[in-house]
């Protein structure tokens, strides 16, 4: 692939410094004729320069309404982390609104769920998730009260992996988890400021501690226009078999 020609870049980085880290989500930047103007360069370089910031997802443009400055997006790698660390590694600051919490006896599903006994105690916890004060999902989990005798007691609106490290040195290092898409409801739109029936992605999760044990279930959805999960597949070994030479008579 072609590199890009240095102007370009030098606009690039002109553009970062004075408008996209002043403008908020959805500010539209001034025509490529102005732009052009203001920095004493041909709009060819200009629209290069915007394609740059478009291609890194920093900016978005619209037919008709011009280039505006991109809404965050989390992207989720195949690496077990914490929501927060996710949000902290892209440069935003995540937050908590906590919803929810009670502890309740569990029937036979949830039992299923946290491979518990049916009438053990547990916890629910339901949590608005924020990315820059930007709502990114709702996120209900429960975990079974026995691992983690008090947990209400402590504040739920940081890192909720980290608050069971420290006070109960559990550490989640295997997730299971099944996404689904699905179209966001009326009263969870409101919640996060879309159209009903916008994109969601629903996720079931179930996360496994340092001893093997499960500790945790959970279903969140999340914004499709704001979050995305990759992974990686790996094939199958070949077997010696296949790489035996025949016999030969």
């Amino acid at each position: 692939m072609a590199r890009p020609s240095v102007k370009p870049r030098q606009v690039r980085d002109l553009l970062v410094k004075q408008f996209v880290a002043t403008l908020q989500p959805a500010d539209v930047l001034p025509s490529e004729r102005n732009l052009a103007e203001l920095f004493g360069v041909s709009r060819v370089t200009v629209r290069a320069a915007l394609k740059l910031l478009e291609d890194e997802g920093v900016l978005r443009s619209a037919p008709g309404v011009g280039t505006f400055v991109a809404a965050p997006h989390v992207s989720t790698a195949p690496v077990l982390r914490s929501f927060s660390e996710e949000i902290r590694e892209r440069g935003w600051t995540p937050g908590s609104k906590l919803m929810e919490s009670h502890v309740d006896s569990a029937d036979f599903v949830v039992a299923h769920d946290l491979s518990i006994e049916p009438g053990s105690r547990f916890y629910e916890i339901t949590r608005l998730r924020l990315a820059d004060d930007v709502p990114l999902s709702i996120e209900r989990v429960r975990l079974p009260e026995r691992y983690f005798p008090g947990l209400l007691e402590h504040d739920l609106e940081g890192s909720l992996y980290s608050l069971l490290a420290r006070e109960y040195g559990v550490r989640i290092s295997r997730h299971e988890r099944r996404i689904n898409a699905m179209n966001i409801d009326a009263q969870t739109a409101e919640l996060f400021g879309v159209p009903d029936r916008a994109a969601g992605l629903y996720v079931v999760q179930s996360g496994y501690d340092q001893h093997g044990r499960k500790v945790e279930h959970g279903r969140s959805l999340y914004r499709g226009d704001r979050y995305d999960f990759s992974t990686v597949a790996y094939a199958p070994p070949e077997s010696p078999a296949a790489h035996t030479p025949p016999e030969t008579s």
